[in-house]
């Protein structure tokens, strides 16, 4: 069967299981947005090629879906590479395809010509440049398999103009590629990583992304039932285990709970399922291991090691291994260990949860309080409304909390709510910003009113970039260079772009308002006016040792 390349693009989204696309059209991808012109794919025109990206992302985070982007040469390729950096060090699945100069244009600076595979090589699981029609579908049905395969990731297929317009032999898909399968010396490892775990008095289960990305939350919960042990997760692994367990301690690294740090720092075996060590949750990583045995178990072999040296790696998919080492573990006697992580919680100040005053804190807990139960997807961007989440948000499933962790990336939140919404439109999403990164992105509230997408999204306006202001004010003699801002009118701005949105500045305001934004069927923004000094507590200072917690007063 002949096709161009563009219905041959459509064909091959179609048969990878794609039902909704992002992107914003270009001069050399008009022959690809012809095809999609009566083709049975949602999709969704964004604002700005990062909103696109960033909304691909959101989306396959929260259905464990592949995210599929599009993108013009140029200028459009390069607005994506932020996303793609993004997704690379968060490790989602997610194809993006952009348009290049006709192949006989290649090479000679043509208009909007840019090397994106080039820019894209150090950010990407992998990408290419088609060059040749029968190189099209080929290279396409293995940018899918491996966005998904071992450790997800995005991948990038650069496609001259020439090539969407050529014309192509349709071909089925040939034998699936086949994962490899890591099986070297796992059942010693398995076999001394249990008796490791069963002689252990102060153990500590530490969950992270690659847990959410295998799927093995049923896995985590029956580990650590069986164990008794406490488990902390880092940003990435927010809710895989359920927050409310009172099994659960909740966040650990450099904002972590002052429980879950010193559990950390005082185990003597810390049980780490799909984490990669980022220092912003070691802190001094010469420290962190201090005299306890690590077990990692990570489906990439190149992080054993990497960061931190690990005692007993269990290198294969997470959820198969975590499930062969269930049985081979007892359920510990912890009691004097859980007495000690019990007075640890008791010295954390939590008079910012007491509702006294409007704060991130406070706004977290009432989330909590009103989405309790419900299907529910909270999208966070970066800084300190990020870290308030993360700390205080009470989330039991994973895939419940999306967040932009190892790039930082402000202006992340609210497209990744807008693809969210459109991966699970049953879910109730609650975008949380801060007043800086919602300004970065804040058009593609514009893209949620048109898909009639009733998503929350909630501003922390403290009238300063929160998080940099917080580290001017402990590390930099609270010179705050450049992190003092300008009133902005965010409700008159939402309206503009045929949202719903009200200003609170108390808690009882806050309440209602979420109320109405539940109830809206549009996107409804609540600007939340905070005290510009509010810190996130406790919090680390880089480099430093764990338990060392940053005395604010001082």
């Amino acid at each position: 069967m002949k096709l161009t390349g563009a219905q041959a693009i459509v064909k091959v989204l179609l048969e990878q299981g794609v039902d909704t696309i992002f992107g914003y059209p270009g001069g050399q991808v008009i022959p690809l947005y012809n095809a999609l012109y009566d083709a049975p794919l949602h999709n969704i025109l964004t604002v700005h090629e990062q909103g696109a990206i960033h909304a691909a992302d959101g989306y396959a985070r929260a259905s464990g879906r592949t995210g599929v982007c599009i993108a013009t040469s140029g200028p459009g390729a390069t607005n994506i590479v932020t996303g793609l950096a993004t997704a690379y060090l968060d490790s989602v699945p997610l194809v993006a395809i952009t348009g290049q100069v006709q192949v006989q244009h290649l090479g000679r600076d043509s208009f909007q010509e840019i090397d994106i595979v080039g820019v894209t090589i150090p950010i990407t699981k992998y990408n290419a440049l088609v060059r040749r029609a029968e190189e099209l579908l080929p290279t396409l049905r293995q940018a899918f398999f491996l966005a998904r395969e071992g450790r997800p990731g995005p991948v990038l297929v650069d496609i001259p103009s020439s090539i969407q317009s050529a014309e192509v032999e349709w071909t089925e898909p040939e034998e699936a590629y086949c994962q490899p399968v890591i099986t070297d010396n796992l059942s010693e490892v398995l076999k001394a990583a249990a008796v490791t775990i069963n002689n252990a008095e102060r153990p500590v289960l530490l969950v992270g992304g690659g847990a959410v990305h295998s799927g093995a939350e049923a896995e985590v919960l029956a580990f650590a039932k069986k164990t008794g042990m406490p488990v902390v997760n880092t940003l990435m692994g927010v809710g895989v285990y359920p927050g409310s367990d009172e099994q659960a301690l909740g966040l650990t690294g450099m904002h972590g709970h002052v429980a879950s740090n010193m559990a950390v720092t005082n185990a003597d075996v810390l049980v780490v399922a799909g984490s990669r060590f980022s220092e912003r949750v070691t802190g001094d990583r010469s420290r962190y291991v201090s005299k306890k045995t690590i077990i990692q178990l990570d489906i990439d072999p190149s992080e054993v090691d990497k960061n931190v040296m690990t005692a007993l790696p269990l290198v294969g998919n997470l959820k198969t291994t975590l499930a062969a080492l269930t049985p081979c573990v007892n359920n510990l006697k912890l009691k004097p260990w859980w007495d000690s992580i019990k007075a640890w919680e008791d010295t954390e100040d939590k008079t910012c949860k007491n509702g006294d005053t409007l704060t991130g804190p406070w706004i977290m807990a009432e989330l909590n309080r009103v989405y309790r139960g419900k299907d529910t997807v909270f999208v966070a961007d970066v800084g300190q409304n990020q870290m308030w989440a993360a700390q205080h948000l009470s989330v039991d499933k994973p895939r419940g909390f999306l967040t932009s962790g190892g790039c930082g990336t402000m202006g992340y939140g609210l497209p990744a709510a807008l693809g969210a919404k459109l991966a699970r439109p049953e879910a109730s999403v609650v975008h949380i910003a801060g007043d800086g990164g919602f300004k970065m992105t804040g058009m593609e509230l514009y893209t949620a009113v048109n898909e009639n997408l009733p998503l929350v999204s909630i501003v922390l306006n403290n009238s300063c970039l929160g998080m940099v202001r917080q580290w001017q004010e402990i590390f930099y003699e609270k010179r705050y260079s450049s992190t003092l801002l300008k009133p902005f009118d965010f409700v008159g701005f939402a309206r503009s772009c045929g949202a719903e949105a009200e200003t609170v500045t108390t808690c009882a305001e806050f309440s209602k308002a979420l109320g109405e934004a539940a109830k809206a069927k549009k996107p409804f923004v609540i600007e939340a006016v905070i005290n510009l000094c509010d810190l996130v507590i406790p919090m680390v200072a880089p480099g430093a040792v764990l338990h060392d917690f940053v005395d604010p007063l001082k």
